[in-house]
């Protein structure tokens, strides 16, 4: 067996470290760009699915971004004191609620919107538009399989 020390493994080699990262990086430069709206990329999150449905539950939210009720119901509390979303019983089944865009929460989100793809495109910058394409594909291939 031989004395000599091998080089540390470099973690840059390693899927799990890189997705991590990658993640981390992207999740910062886009709550930097949606913090003067007062929201981050959670909320942003939240925001995109109410804009694209029509009122909808929160559990409904919940199932489409992946996260549990308790964790659903905080982030809407926060988004509806600071008057972006509405919630109400819904008449057809009081003991859900329905939560929608305020006024507000289309102006801000229409704001995030710009924000975020923003901060995206600068997080790609150095990748050649094709191969972020690819990146894409290949995320929602892995995430489907």
């Amino acid at each position: 067996m031989s004395t000599e020390q091998s080089p540390p493994a470099d973690p840059r080699e390693v899927l799990g470290y890189l997705l991590k990262h990658a993640t981390a990086k992207l999740a910062a430069a886009t709550d930097a760009a949606l913090e003067p709206l007062g929201i981050d990329g959670k909320d942003y999150g939240a925001l995109r699915v109410l804009a694209h449905r029509e009122p909808t539950s929160q559990l409904e939210v919940a199932q489409t971004l992946g996260i549990d009720r308790t964790t659903m119901v905080a982030l809407l509390d926060v988004l509806e004191r600071k008057g972006i979303v509405t919630r109400r019983p819904d008449p057809a089944d009081r003991r859900r609620n329905v939560v929608e865009l305020t006024e507000k929460g289309v102006r801000t989100y229409e704001a995030a919107e710009v924000a975020h793809d923003a901060a995206e495109r600068a997080f790609l910058a150095g990748v050649n538009p094709t191969a972020a394409a690819q990146l894409r594909r290949t995320l929602r291939t892995l995430l489907e399989g």
